[in-house]
């Protein structure tokens, strides 16, 4: 349960832009379900009896209830309150939700036509390689099967774990049998990524589902006017935001491409007399939608570089009194190099244009 300054809350924040952007994209819908809720509900799903040791329980006027350790029973519910035919489906389904277990993880959840399953898992694991790519991350690919604890019939854990196995292998993706690691309720595949240092990490996963859907009597009217059952798909990508941030912070070594950087740019004056200019030129960039912050002290500008290439900023733009009369600026990026008689409108395009392509490489290094 980290505390967040105001520059980690900067990237936090850009990171689930980005998330949002994607999961749009893809067709997600987005819900929010309650943090805690009724014993009753984790009795039914399961939770109660086969994962109590890692959820946090409480009792308020002689009811029981836990907070969430994962997203996916309060999904069941927001299925269950709606009427969906066969043409709704897949349905997907993401919450960003605050989920509390003794182990770092997190849940979205999807559900869909069991004749979808392959199609979903691809496309989620395309959408995995997008967002992982955007970060320059690798990973590998798990497949877990039932663990010695778990709930449904010998048949149902079969169907489900040839479904994630034939996506597998249909899709000539090279894989690792991890026997006896998936979750309670169905098999998985886990996506475990390597860091810049060759650490790797589980974040993504992708479970299959038959037991939820039965457990909570979901159903949904087929093109026959049968009621069906649904099969469910929770899938998570990033997992917990906290450690994933983590993650990011050592794979870059706090050297943040600039369209999650938390300090984009640093506006450094010459002398006093160039500290209103400069003030100025903040609030342009500013206005643009970066986050930049002016050093107008009374340190050597050599200390202010310093200062500035410390605190990892992407830009460093300085102020003196030759570009307070042309109305120019010089520029320095991260790695040393210096452009001098630029526009601010230039800079703020190249700016916007490296933040679209969500590069890693400086516009001006180029």
């Amino acid at each position: 349960m980290p505390f967040f300054h105001p520059a980690g809350l900067n990237i936090w924040k850009s990171l689930m832009s980005f998330w949002y952007e994607k999961h749009r994209e893809a067709g997600y819908e987005e819900i929010k379900t309650p943090l805690m809720m009724t014993r009753d509900l984790w009795e039914t799903s399961g939770h109660w009896a086969n994962y109590r040791e890692n959820m946090y329980t409480t009792s308020i006027d002689e009811h029981d209830y836990a907070i969430k350790p994962m997203n996916c029973p309060g999904c069941m519910l927001f299925f269950k309150s709606g009427q969906y035919s066969y043409r709704r489906l897949p349905l997907r389904v993401a919450e960003v939700g605050n989920v509390h277990r003794h182990e770092l993880s997190g849940a979205l959840s999807g559900l869909f036509r069991y004749a979808d399953i392959e199609s979903e898992i691809i496309g989620i694991l395309n959408l995995s390689k997008e967002i992982y790519g955007a970060f320059g991350l690798s990973y590998a690919v798990e497949l877990s099967t039932r663990p010695a604890k778990s709930i449904g019939t010998d048949a149902q854990w079969e169907i489900a774990t040839n479904g994630l196995l034939n996506a597998l292998k249909n899709n000539n993706i090279e894989y690792k049998l991890n026997e006896g690691d998936g979750a309670f309720y169905g098999p998985k595949i886990d996506l475990h990524i390597k860091d810049a240092i060759g650490r790797t990490w589980q974040c993504g996963t992708i479970q299959l589902d038959m037991m939820f859907p039965e457990k909570f009597d979901l159903t949904y009217d087929d093109e026959d006017g049968q009621k069906k059952r649904p099969v469910m798909l929770h899938r998570t990508i990033l997992g917990s935001i906290e450690r994933f941030l983590g993650i990011l912070i050592e794979h870059y070594a706090g050297r943040f491409p600039l369209w999650i950087s938390p300090r984009q740019a640093a506006v450094v004056s010459v002398s006093d007399r160039n500290s209103l200019y400069a003030e100025e030129i903040v609030r342009e960039l500013q206005n643009a939608g970066f986050k930049a912050e002016s050093d107008t002290g009374a340190d050597s500008m050599g200390k202010k570089i310093r200062n500035a290439q410390t605190m990892q900023y992407n830009y460093m733009i300085t102020v003196g009194d030759r570009e307070c009369e042309e109305k120019k600026l010089a520029l320095r990026t991260r790695n040393g190099k210096i452009v001098e008689g630029l526009p601010l409108t230039e800079i703020i395009s190249a700016l916007n244009s490296e933040v679209s392509s969500r590069s890693d490489t400086s516009a001006f290094d180029k």
